[in-house]
């Protein structure tokens, strides 16, 4: 994002459609102007908005038509969001009325924002770092809680100060490195290059531990997938539509009515599934082309999902087809669900001795009288979470942008070690080192080229 103009923008900043409430946010030198000339407080001898108070009004046209009735709030910089003197006005919720006052403020100056140009004002006018600026979208698009305490925590700074200690210490090898270069002959204390050495990997490891946090958070961040597979008939879309608590696949008694793949979102407990309904398993025998598609991907999607929740009919015999597909699952990403247990279980113990024999385990459920849904769920959670465990409550994990940089860090100390080993000159491991220093920088955007900026900013929304 080119540099910020200092003009005055406006922007609605709730989402679209109705609501109560919606507000207008406006920051820039003429917010303060721009509201005062539409706002009309019913108090007599009112002199003004006050800082940081909510005053009860009417906002009206330049023909001194009534706008809304409102509450208006007054955040002067630099102790405002943007650093910037900032104005909110809370309207009834109508997109109509949203849309009439922001209109009225355009009218009379004030520039629509672009995407996420409030959030880039209070990082230009250093309110806040890159990092915490990725935290606010984070946050915002958050799934469930735990994804929102994640969020939050690198909105408090917590990854950004991890970051400047880390790299304060590459800095003061740097300087030690300077003078070494600069002073060759000179008297002065110089850091050995096995200590140098030492420190470059002590930095790297602490650097591999934030990067393992990428991993280990990534279930809660951006939830994970678990696929409902199975013979035809076995009842996979009825025991989706018990899960979700509604019906979103058809259910019927003809073999292949569910011909591509079903999509929900599931919250265990703090932790988002994608579950996906697909298409069931049969002999080729009298499946057109579309349903032989639908298999395909359920294969695929199987091979790539975190959990597999395959659907046995426990009222009938366990068929070959079902032994052989068994016998190719993965234990360690597999839950069997022997659905229908409340009808005649006779089937039941047979499937679950054979599943036991290939170290597969298994849970009882009725998708028709919700049995066994509470005992499913918890058990595919655990599952899920199998060596990432419940999320540290002091973590802070890198994005995506965040772990390429670390990473680019990580690799150019690794260079300064074998480099050392290799005898090279200071002047060169300097360079190592400033490579790692301008990525760490550019995590927090102490260092920022524009189309970096550009590329975060404008996946906000307008009005944030």
């Amino acid at each position: 994002m080119a540099e910020a103009d200092k003009d005055t923008i406006a922007a609605i900043a709730t989402a679209a459609g109705a609501g109560a409430v919606g507000i207008v946010r406006v920051s820039g030198p003429e917010a303060r102007a721009l509201v005062t000339a539409l706002f009309r407080s019913p108090r007599p001898g009112f002199a003004g908005l006050k800082p940081h108070r909510l005053h009860h009004g009417t906002l009206v046209d330049g023909q001194g038509r009534i706008l809304d009735e409102v509450l208006a709030a007054l955040m002067p910089g630099p102790g405002s969001f943007t650093g910037e003197d900032v104005a909110e006005l809370f309207c009834h919720g109508g997109q109509a009325v949203l849309r009439a006052v922001l209109d009225e403020l355009l009218l009379r100056g004030a520039r629509l924002a672009r995407p996420g140009e409030f959030s880039y004002r209070a990082f230009r006018n250093g309110k806040l770092d890159l990092a915490q600026a990725e935290a606010i979208a984070e946050t915002i698009a958050a799934p469930t809680r735990a994804a929102l305490h994640l969020a939050q925590m690198k909105l408090s700074g917590a990854l950004s100060q991890r970051i400047s200690a880390l790299r304060g210490r590459l800095e003061a090898l740097r300087a030690q490195l300077c003078l070494a270069v600069d002073f060759p002959d000179e008297d002065v204390e110089c850091l050995p290059p096995d200590a140098l050495r030492a420190e470059a990997l002590s930095v790297a490891d602490d650097l591999s531990a934030l990067l393992a946090g990428v991993e280990r958070t990534r279930a809660w961040r951006e939830g994970v997938l678990a696929v409902l597979a199975g013979r035809v008939n076995a009842g996979k879309s009825s025991l989706m539509n018990a899960l979700v608590g509604r019906s979103r696949a058809i259910v019927s008694a003809a073999p292949g009515t569910t011909r591509d793949y079903l999509e929900e979102m599931l919250d265990l407990s703090g932790l988002l599934a994608r579950l996906v309904d697909t298409a069931g398993l049969r002999h080729a025998e009298g499946v057109d082309a579309v349903e032989a598609a639908g298999q395909d991907l359920t294969r695929e999607f199987m091979a790539r999902a975190e959990a597999v929740l395959y659907v046995l009919d426990a009222s009938l015999p366990l068929a070959e087809a079902d032994r052989a597909a068994l016998t190719g699952l993965k234990p360690a990403r597999t839950l069997i669900v022997l659905n229908k247990c409340d009808l005649a279980a006779a089937a039941l113990n047979e499937a679950e001795t054979f599943a036991a024999g290939l170290g597969l385990a298994c849970v009882r459920v009725s998708a028709k009288t919700g049995q066994g849904l509470e005992r499913l769920c918890f058990r595919l959670r655990e599952m899920l979470l199998h060596g990432a465990g419940e999320p540290d409550p002091d973590e802070a994990a890198p994005n995506a942008r965040q772990a390429g940089n670390i990473r680019q860090a990580k690799d150019e100390l690794a260079a300064l070690a074998a480099e050392v080993d290799a005898a090279l000159p200071y002047d060169i491991l300097g360079l190592r080192l400033d490579a790692a220093c301008r990525a760490l920088a550019e995590l927090t955007g102490e260092i920022a080229p524009d189309e970096v900026l550009e590329a975060i900013f404008s996946k906000f929304c307008i009005g944030k």
